[in-house]
């Protein structure tokens, strides 16, 4: 089971939000609208898939790897390091 299940309607809502944000800025391209209007919601599209991208990790972090840390051994090493490459990856971002 994944750790966003719970929340798995929450998330799909989200992620339709933010679908809606880079449709919104196809639609400035097309109608030719003011540089720094696109860029200012290329900015809110970020920031909101950050933000869906941090509180997905959270959850993974309290669901996955806490359980593999319990189980500990080799599993709880992997999904450690697992966390740790995402953390990673999203700082790079």
């Amino acid at each position: 089971m994944a750790g966003y299940t719970g929340t798995r309607e929450d998330h799909l809502r989200r992620l339709r939000r933010i679908e809606g944000q880079v449709r919104g800025l196809q639609r400035m391209v097309d109608e030719d609208k003011y540089c720094i209007d696109i860029l200012t919601q290329v900015s809110a599209a970020n920031r909101a898939l950050q933000a869906f991208a941090l509180e997905l990790l959270e959850e993974h972090m309290a669901h996955c790897v806490a359980e593999a840390i319990t189980k500990g051994g080799g599993e709880a090493d992997a999904k450690i390091k697992e966390a740790s490459d995402a953390v990673a990856r999203l700082v790079r971002s």
